[in-house]
């Protein structure tokens, strides 16, 4: 059990005196200190105090080792995306750190992605993975870098890097967003996404190259979303048919989403 270290580990975390944590729970100095130090055990009422106070399940406090997770991981569970509080698939990401413990970003490579699908979840997959640091990015947030594949969203060149940002709550995205689509089916793709998770719980798939049209998915087989940070490519785009190519995307792109737009009264 690591309700000691956890209440602990949040008061320093928080930069909270035993008193100050004491006095908010109503309770003694050294009360607070025989829990942190194992000496004394907990009631119900006391776990549901600890759980309010901090805003982490009881169930987190008592189950998760706080002091292992990342600094994005910590971030996500403070933002109230703790599992067991909301009763939902929202879940803390499997994720690998740096010996200072910075968050890395892994790379899924193209020969990877299948394999991604499945092992997700999967921390002994995760850790295999390649990592690299990009230190201009915040280390509040968690980042993830694909290799694309095809031609769907030109001008970004197949084989590009395409770093995204992990989205937790997905009904946060706003249409327009290009994202990073983790999917049961289609493996990751790369496209523009159209949030209709409130009015039928689909997203609606954009491509950037107007030969492909968009197409629908459902939230039940949408495992993550990663938010469109930036690529990483050594291609620039060629001239001729696939220069045309990509302003006729683009032009797709920019009527694509005044329609979206005017669909739902945004101006």
């Amino acid at each position: 059990m690591f309700f000691a270290d956890n209440i602990k580990f949040l008061r320093q975390r928080r930069k909270r005196t035993q008193d100050d944590v004491a006095h908010a729970l109503d309770m003694k100095r050294s009360t607070l200190s025989g829990y942190e130090n194992r000496v004394a055990q907990p009631n119900p009422s006391v776990l549901v105090a600890f759980s309010n106070y901090f805003n982490v399940a009881i169930d987190t406090l008592i189950k998760v080792d706080l002091m292992r997770l990342s600094e994005s991981q910590l971030v996500q569970l403070e933002g109230g995306f703790d599992v067991f509080i909301k009763g939902s698939g929202l879940r803390i990401l499997v994720s690998t750190v740096d010996q200072m413990n910075h968050e890395n970003i892994e790379l899924v490579e193209e020969r990877a992605k299948a394999g991604y699908v499945t092992g997700f979840a999967d921390p002994e997959y995760i850790k295999e993975l390649p990592v690299f640091q990009l230190p201009f990015l915040s280390p509040e947030k968690k980042y993830r870098t694909f290799q694309i594949s095809g031609d769907s969203m030109l001008p970004v060149p197949e084989g590009a890097l395409v770093t995204g940002e992990y989205v937790q709550d997905w009904s946060t995205m706003k249409t327009g967003t290009p994202c990073l689509v983790v999917t049961l089916d289609d493996g990751v793709v790369f496209k523009i996404v159209e949030n209709q998770l409130a009015e039928n719980r689909q997203l609606m798939l954009h491509s950037l190259n107007a030969i492909y049209k968009p197409y629908s998915i459902d939230a039940g087989d949408v495992r993550e979303i990663w938010r469109f940070v930036h690529y990483i490519s050594s291609e620039l785009p060629e001239e001729g048919a696939d220069m045309q190519n990509m302003v006729r995307g683009l032009t797709f792109l920019r009527q694509d989403m005044k329609n979206i737009k005017d669909k739902l009264g945004i101006d």
